[in-house]
């Protein structure tokens, strides 16, 4: 005979189900009532077990769960729906930020459960191909030449172009305006960095794509915070940069935040690109011969060079896309030397002639 009471068994015991098979083939085979002595229970609970496993078999004898089958305090069913609804809605923030934006009574963890139960997963930080996807589909919408990026690239930390730039006084800094939704791109260089020159570009730019009426209605032109685009951070006045892009219609010069240099990936992605094909691979004579080769190896870009990011399409096969009669001279235009185009400005003025905007 069993001594220990049956509470104290299942408490202490590894295998509960083994032990109540026992029991109740024990049941089966002698009785309810001999049973209870034997496993020093009572009958109601032989008569539990042997009407389970009756029904379920061996897997009848397991615990059943206690949990009742209706909470007082459960969150009404309406509300449930509402926080799932606003989990769809509010895709990227937590229940934190949404407790506090719809004025919700529940708490945060309450509502992970309720999101937990109905299947719906939590916030995932957005994958950098799928933002990069989405990037993508907004600048095609982008009309031609609507939203462009400009900024300068220093090019005396190439090793393979130093040597010669020291030698044959090749320019320093290369000015660049990439165009958003096809990647065309236009250069001119100098040997500073500075407002004057940006300026310059800024104007050579106009004058070409004015000449080839390629500005559309809506003309965006973006930098990043440097002197040599918004001039003095005292200044109370527009920049003469920001007053040459807004002397085209529709023009406007903006800025990125702070800080922000990713907003400017267009432009730097073009002058890596222009380092590994071209800086690091080109020899030059002299000055001349530095821009004969940049203007080759823009049109190249420009017309010729698949950008795989892009349709596996050239710049020249996106925009004729976009404007079926373009002038294919406007991806043509030739860099420039904005010191020699400086010198032509400071001479014009000074012998009171009128300067035009042309490649010297």
């Amino acid at each position: 005979m069993c001594l220990t009471a049956y509470g104290q068994q299942m408490r202490n015991c590894k295998n509960k189900q083994q032990h109540r098979y026992q029991m109740v083939n024990y049941a089966i085979a002698h009785g309810v009532k001999p049973a209870t002595r034997i496993f020093n229970t009572s009958p109601p609970v032989v008569r539990k077990w042997k009407s389970r496993f009756k029904q379920y078999g061996y897997q009848g004898l397991a615990d059943h769960s206690r949990r009742p089958h209706h909470s007082p305090k459960e969150t009404p069913q309406r509300l449930q729906e509402r926080i799932v609804a606003l989990k769809d809605k509010y895709k990227r923030l937590g229940a934190d930020q949404i407790k506090i934006i719809e004025n919700l009574p529940l708490s945060a963890c309450t509502m992970r459960k309720i999101w937990r139960k109905h299947g719906v997963a939590s916030r995932k930080r957005r994958k950098k191909h799928v933002t990069k996807n989405n990037l993508r589909e907004i600048k095609k919408q982008f009309q031609l030449f609507q939203m462009s990026c400009e900024d300068t690239k220093d090019l005396i930390d190439i090793p393979e172009y130093w040597p010669a730039m020291k030698q044959h006084n090749l320019p320093r800094v290369q000015y660049t305006f990439r165009e958003v939704s096809c990647g065309i791109q236009f250069t001119a260089f100098a040997n500073e960095r500075s407002l004057t020159h940006a300026t310059l570009f800024a104007q050579y730019i106009n004058y070409w794509l004015t000449a080839f009426n390629a500005w559309p209605e809506v003309v965006i032109r973006q930098t990043d915070n440097g002197s040599e685009y918004c001039g003095s951070w005292q200044s109370k006045h527009s920049s003469s940069y920001t007053l040459a892009v807004e002397s085209i219609p529709g023009g406007r010069h903006q800025t990125i935040f702070p800080g922000a240099h990713r907003m400017q990936a267009d432009v730097e992605t073009v002058h890596n690109i222009s380092e590994v094909e071209f800086y690091e691979i080109e020899h030059f004579k002299d000055r001349q011969d530095f821009l004969n080769k940049s203007y080759s190896y823009q049109l190249f870009f420009n017309l010729e060079r698949p950008n795989t990011y892009k349709e596996n399409k050239t710049p020249w096969q996106l925009a004729k896309e976009k404007i079926p009669n373009l002038d294919k001279r406007a991806l043509m235009i030739p860099s420039v030397d904005l010191d020699a185009m400086l010198d032509i400005k400071i001479l014009s003025s000074a012998s009171g002639g009128n300067y035009l905007l042309l490649n010297p």
